[in-house]
């Protein structure tokens, strides 16, 4: 007890549990060291990264912020310009047909539609009644995420710069992902309207609009936000319907659908509809009346888009691929293209072709003798005319008042604009103006009986000197009739009878029948050394068939503004004043059957048909000519080369004469056979001769006749009897 000391000895618990407590502490610090170590090298090893990220972070915190802040401005710069777009964006009606020149649409004799000139606009269409394979064949084709978009489409616009990359082009060349919207806003030229005292034409204008540049690409983006805000997709697609420009002149899809299939386009078929979207791509190159296989194969490219989008079922499909679009009668045929420039350029300008409103023309083609007449000239120059020759052909075809039903101004008859050689062509006319010789002669109491010398003749031509006419052979016949002359040809003949006649008479009598350019002086003349046109020369023989009277050749009938009942003005041309007697004419027309009959025309000869009509050949064979007539047309055709250079191997009564009559048998198939209205030489007194009498055996012979004094000339025409006094052309 004393060793306690009175105190208390510590609990053993306490120092056990001490004890034990310090010597865990050795055994737990290795634990601790090892959990402690792995921590102290990640911290280690943490801060490179952490450096990088904290950059990172400092990085896109500054793009994010400069980036939100611009696109905040560039969005509210572009809500500016959407806002001003829209302000500035006229009503809808008004931008539907903004052609600043109108349209001339021709109508054939039956009422046909078969040619067009300018831009035409069929009228206006809406999205809402337009076909529906139509408005399908153009989402499928042009933006097939029309309905999705608000004006531009950032997938389309990438879609197209990979393109454009991948192809070794710049972003922004070439392809370009727009919207129909886009198009629409450039068909609308991003709303700056046309002034003519900007621009020097309204083409000028459109290649500017269609001119693609950075600064414009950009200005397209508001501006087809503001479309689509205040036009809507109905009505922008209406406006695409309406201003898209589809070859062959067409202004919108309606034009297209009339002109191209000869219906709306409410009512295309989905062969048709494919063909008409396909010309969104290249009008000139897809346009079927170019080349149609082409715009057939661009068609099935479209069908297979519509049927990958699901607007065309199976069935549909094969029965379009199947079934292909083809062209309308007209479209197809696209006749009368030189008889349209003509009727263009013989109306009024500010009708025609300057016109600033729609306007119809009725006119005098017929579309069936247009195609003969087209047909007959291949078919010679396929079976007649050796391969690669350059010579070219002409054709007119005619009734007797005048009126133009056919013609082919060349080889080449598909064209529009081109040089037209039956109306624009002076040549000489060679012996078809011996007709006119004869004319006179028989106005003036000659008749076709009477007789004239076929032997050397040689006058006194003033500033010239001497000049002895020469015949295509050089044998001569002696005296024969009028008749024969001009059966035959002959030079020596015909400039003798001229002679008897007076060469004024002559001059006027081929002017007054229409030959209006400029006439030779001297004696020349009779054997065609004036030139003239082929239309001049036609419409000069169709006064011969109509007993005598003068024609102006003419092929408008009818102008009036589309939609007007009241015709602005009618047919100018036709049958004019009487230039020979009717008698004359008649026996003119006996005389030139047996041209065809048994003279220089006989390649001409029609089996069932009569017909007359002469041959001509220029000197050294520059010029061809055949004209002649039936009871129902008269027909002029003209062969030659454009440089001038002769022909080789051709005359009038060759060639012209094989064109002349295969015209003559296609347009003259279905008619009835007509005689021609002429006088016989058997209906005539015979000529007597110091008591001789010859009868019309001996001359339709064609047997030589002693010569007859010449006779005088008529005493019911004192008018031009006091005319050929003062001229002193008396005999």
């Amino acid at each position: 007890m004393s060793k306690t000391g009175g105190k208390k000895p510590p609990l053993v618990a306490e120092r056990r549990y001490a004890k034990a407590a310090s010597k865990a502490k050795p055994k737990a610090a290795p634990k601790q060291a090892r959990a402690a170590k792995p921590r102290r090298a990640a911290r280690k090893a943490s801060w490179p990264v952490r450096l990088v990220t904290g950059l990172v972070r400092l990085i896109w915190r500054a793009i994010w912020g400069v980036g939100w802040r611009l696109g905040a401005m560039g969005a509210i710069i572009v809500g500016l310009f959407t806002l001003y777009y829209y302000a500035q964006l006229p009503a809808l009606e008004s931008l539907i047909d903004a052609r600043t020149k109108g349209s001339v649409t021709m109508l054939d004799r039956e009422g046909r539609v078969y040619a067009w000139r300018g831009e035409t606009f069929g009228g206006q269409i809406s999205s809402d009644t337009v076909s529906p394979y139509l408005k399908n064949a153009i989402i499928a084709t042009e933006d097939k995420r029309f309905y999705r978009h608000l004006g531009i489409s950032p997938r389309g616009i990438a879609s197209a710069i990979r393109i454009n990359l991948s192809e070794g082009r710049g972003p922004l060349e070439g392809n370009g992902g727009s919207t129909i919207t886009q198009q629409v806003a450039k068909l609308i030229c991003l709303g700056v309207p046309y002034d003519s005292t900007v621009w020097k034409s309204e083409a000028d204008y459109e290649a500017d609009c269609r001119v693609s540049s950075k600064w414009r690409k950009l200005k397209e983006v508001p501006f087809s936000f503001a479309m689509e805000a205040k036009y809507g997709k109905a009505n922008i697609l209406t406006l695409y319907l309406n201003r898209a420009y589809l070859g062959a002149g067409a202004r919108g899809f309606e034009a297209a659908a009339q002109r191209y299939f000869g219906k709306s386009a409410n009512e295309v078929n989905p062969a048709q509809a494919a063909m008409l979207a396909g010309l969104l791509k290249a009008p000139s190159r897809y346009a079927p009346t170019g080349d149609l296989q082409r715009a057939q194969d661009r068609a099935s490219v479209v069908l297979g888009l519509m049927h990958d989008q699901g607007y065309l079922t199976d069935l549909q499909y094969k029965e379009a691929i199947e079934s292909p679009a083809r062209l309308s009668q007209a479209a197809e045929a696209k006749a009368g293209g030189y008889f349209a420039d003509w009727v263009m350029d013989s109306g009024p300008a500010f009708l025609t072709q300057d016109t600033t409103e729609d306007v119809i023309v009725k006119t005098t083609l017929d579309q069936d003798i247009q195609k003969s007449a087209e047909e007959a000239l291949a078919y010679v120059f396929d079976t007649k005319v050796k391969e690669g020759s350059a010579a070219q052909a002409a054709i007119v075809v005619m009734s007797a008042d005048g009126a133009v039903r056919a013609m082919v101004g060349g080889r080449k008859t598909q064209v529009s604009g081109a040089f037209n050689r039956a109306t624009q062509a002076l040549r000489q006319v060679g012996s078809t103006f011996k007709p006119f010789v004869y004319a006179a002669a028989l106005d003036l109491g000659y008749n076709m009986n009477s007789f004239v010398d076929d032997a050397p003749i040689t006058l006194y031509v003033k500033g010239s000197g001497e000049w002895t006419p020469k015949n295509y052979t050089p044998e001569f016949r002696g005296m024969i009739t009028l008749t024969d002359a001009l059966t035959h040809s002959i030079n020596t003949a015909t400039v003798r009878v001229s002679q008897a006649v007076g060469l004024e008479a002559v001059r006027q009598v081929a002017g007054d029948f229409g030959l209006k350019s400029d006439l030779a002086q001297g004696p020349a003349i009779v054997l065609g050394s004036s030139g003239a046109t082929l239309l001049e020369m036609t419409g000069a023989y169709a006064g011969i068939l109509n007993g005598g009277s003068s024609v102006r050749p003419y092929g408008l009938i009818e102008l009036r503004i589309q939609g007007d009942d009241e015709a602005l003005m009618g047919q100018e041309g036709g049958i004019g004043e009487r230039v020979i007697s009717e008698s004359a004419a008649r026996q003119l027309t006996y005389m030139m059957t047996q041209v065809i009959e048994r003279g220089t025309g006989r390649r001409a000869l029609l089996d069932r048909h009569q017909a007359a009509g002469k041959t001509g050949t220029t000197s050294d064979y520059r010029d061809a000519w055949f004209i002649g007539f039936t009871a129902d047309y008269v027909v002029g055709v003209w062969m030659g080369n454009d440089d001038n250079t002769p022909l080789t191997g051709v005359t009038g009564g060759g060639l012209p004469a094989d064109i002349w009559r295969e015209v003559m048998v296609r347009i003259e198939a279905d008619l009835p056979s007509t005689a021609l209205p002429m006088i016989r030489p058997e209906e005539l007194p015979p000529p007597v001769y110091q008591g001789q009498t010859y009868d019309s055996g001996q001359i339709a012979q064609g047997q030589p006749m002693p010569q007859q004094p010449a006779p005088q000339r008529r005493q019911n025409d004192p008018i031009l009897e006091l005319l050929n006094a003062i001229l002193g052309n008396r005999n």
